[in-house]
């Protein structure tokens, strides 16, 4: 631990870093609870004593009184821009791991801290397009698509990321981009509905409606309203229903110009048999591990995320043979991810965060929204039932990873100390310091 702050300056930089930490961490999807905790840390270990955090939603701050007879001292900084981005969490995880050990200094961590908040990744945009590309593939396999229907899917899912840059571009709301997004991948659906080429059109935007899910803070609400933030979950939770609500409005809308022009679409897609396993299974590792390249993830931890989204993709499946219904099977999956992306995430030098966020994706229920999706159009009024149960399975993945994490993350003294009011694993910040920095040596 460093020496106390003695001036008003030093107080409000260490302030400063601080936050910049814990906007980065939020803003790449963090709960509340690990984002507070972090801030905390780093302020404790620069030498600031009692530091109150405030953690929203939109707003971070901090603020610190030395003394009675002293003026507090605040900062604030309000959230603009949210996104998925695995590079700049792992950056910052590190960042905080090194100065908690005391391997960088006040000055050194400020110098990364803006150094990763300027500057760009290595990847170039063409492949994170084609990552989403690929993506789109591996979710048609998952759900029984031949090679023409994961074909069109990978398209379908290039397209919309495509679309979707242009109008982040063009600084409309987010809400806007998703219904994009689901009229392209319906369209497209009916335009090969309409053609002579024998495929299930359903499973494209089936594929479509988990990638337009992908990016969505399931795990971050779930884990907020677990730890008691129960305002930033509530926000969370609400920019989920909106973005969903999107994507909804988007398909309907495409389903529904499709049925004017004589183009019905089944209502239902195709799920195929144990027959099929390996190559589902297959589908479900290439769309987590293409999902987390294209949120420019580590390489190093794309193939460990692979293994863990295809054996989570099978414990799903073999269990929903079961007659246990969807949620059932979702969880049971969801807790492997948990249980073991604790313990890999070390190995792989990443924030456990990263390796659930893409294991989980591929048990989106991107089925389930296109089936009630589907019989609501056709003014089929149990299509309320299957967007129910698209419902419990979100909850139910999201629950089942914070639970298996629950689970796995022993708990340790130091942090404990330092995190005394706070509840829940920790899937990014200091509960991981000394364990990331005995791998890293």
């Amino acid at each position: 631990m460093m020496e106390p702050v003695t001036t008003s300056r030093q107080t409000h930089q260490t302030l400063d870093l601080a936050l910049r930490i814990g906007e980065m961490l939020l803003s790449n999807g963090a709960g509340a609870a690990d984002v507070t905790a972090t801030m905390s840390s780093v302020a404790h270990h620069l030498g600031l004593r009692q530091v109150i955090v405030d953690v929203t939603f939109t707003t971070l701050s901090l603020s610190h009184q030395a003394s009675f007879d002293d003026p507090p001292v605040s900062v604030t900084r309000h959230m603009t821009h949210r996104e998925t981005d695995f590079d700049d969490l792992t950056r910052v995880d590190h960042l905080v791991a090194d100065l908690l050990a005391n391997e960088i200094d006040f000055d050194e961590a400020r110098i990364r801290v803006a150094q990763i908040a300027s500057t760009g990744h290595q990847t170039p945009r063409w492949a994170v397009t084609a990552g989403w590309g690929v993506f789109g593939a591996g979710i048609a396999l998952l759900i029984g698509g031949d090679a023409i229907v994961t074909a069109i899917a990978a398209v379908s899912a290039t397209g919309i990321d495509v679309l979707q840059r242009y109008l982040s571009r063009l600084r409309l709301p987010f809400f806007y981009a998703q219904v994009a997004g689901g009229l392209f991948a319906s369209l497209l659906a009916v335009a090969v509905a309409a053609t002579d080429v024998d495929v299930d059109p359903s499973l494209v935007i089936t594929a479509s409606i988990v990638m337009l899910l992908a990016g969505l803070g399931f795990i971050g609400a779930i884990q907020d309203a677990l730890t008691d933030f129960y305002v930033t979950a509530v926000a969370r939770i609400l920019e989920v229903m909106i973005s969903t609500v999107g994507v909804i409005v988007g398909v309907s809308g495409g389903l529904t110009l499709g049925r004017m022009v004589g183009v019905e679409l089944t209502v239902e897609p195709g799920v195929s048999g144990l027959s099929r396993l390996p190559l589902m299974v297959t589908g479900a590792a290439l769309g987590a591990a293409a999902f987390a390249f294209s949120a420019y993830a580590p390489r190093r931890v794309l193939l460990p995320i692979a293994g863990i989204a295809g054996t989570a993709a099978a414990i799903y499946l073999l269990i929903g043979q079961q007659d246990a219904g969807r949620a059932w099977p979702a969880a049971v999956a969801a807790v492997f991810i948990g249980l073991v992306s604790y313990s890999v995430a070390g190995r792989a030098r990443v924030p456990p965060l990263v390796i659930v966020t893409a294991a989980i994706v591929p048990l989106l229920p991107g089925v389930s929204i296109y089936r009630g999706l589907a019989l609501l159009a056709g003014d089929d009024y149990s299509g309320i039932i299957a967007m129910i149960t698209a419902v419990a399975v979100a909850i139910s993945l999201a629950a089942g990873v914070i639970l298996g994490e629950y689970v796995a993350q022993p708990v340790r003294r130091e942090a404990r100390r330092l995190e005394q009011r706070l509840a829940g694993p920790r899937l990014v910040g200091p509960v991981r310091a000394r364990a990331l920095r005995k791998k890293m040596h």
